[in-house]
């Protein structure tokens, strides 16, 4: 864990009182991503869960059952590398730098993670899961002799709407991040 960095400016000098408990207060967010740690090992619970069952009952399985499961491990996955990003990418961005240059497993992304690229990936990575969600819809509701086929037609329209308003927010977030950039690509400071 990084050991939070002394309340000293650029030049060596020690900050005042309140500008050095506003600047260390974003240590109040460590537990907040401790506790995303702990949610991503549900995660990975429920991901081995959901295998094993995949596993054991295979050959009782219809090739149906078998992709909505396989649905079921993507969406997991993906959450968990929604996890990823928020925590690594959170952490750098608001608590304090990692200091994993040249380290042979950083993430292409995180050399250049800001709060805008994090935002526009936490967006994409939001869209993904919801598209999973509906396709597992789609399917399941086409499905009207399962017990699990209780899907209404407003509740699959709702889940559709839901989705393309996501998909209208990320463009939305991706065009105020645009406007944001000055003509050589980088973001206008204030």
């Amino acid at each position: 864990m990084t050991e939070p960095t002394p309340s000293v400016d650029i030049v060596g000098r020690e900050l005042r009182p309140l500008p050095a408990l506003i600047f260390g207060s974003r240590w109040l967010q460590l537990p907040l991503y401790l506790g995303l740690i702990v949610a991503q090992g549900v995660y990975v619970v429920l991901f081995l869960k959901e295998l094993w069952h995949l596993i054991s009952h295979a050959t009782d399985f219809s090739e149906q059952q078998i992709m909505l499961v396989v649905l079921g491990l993507i969406d997991v996955v993906m959450i968990s590398n929604l996890l990823v990003m928020v925590i690594v990418g959170g952490y750098e961005t608001f608590v304090s730098r990692l200091k994993l240059q040249g380290h042979p497993d950083q993430p292409e992304w995180l050399s250049h993670v800001n709060a805008s690229v994090l935002k526009i990936k936490l967006a994409m990575a939001i869209i993904g899961i919801s598209s999973i969600h509906l396709l597992r819809t789609f399917i399941e509701a086409g499905n009207l002799g399962s017990d699990k086929a209780n899907y209404t037609e407003a509740g699959v329209m709702w889940q559709t709407i839901i989705h393309v308003v996501f998909i209208l927010s990320a463009i939305g977030i991706a065009a105020v991040d645009k406007m944001g950039q000055n003509p050589s690509g980088h973001s206008k400071q204030h």
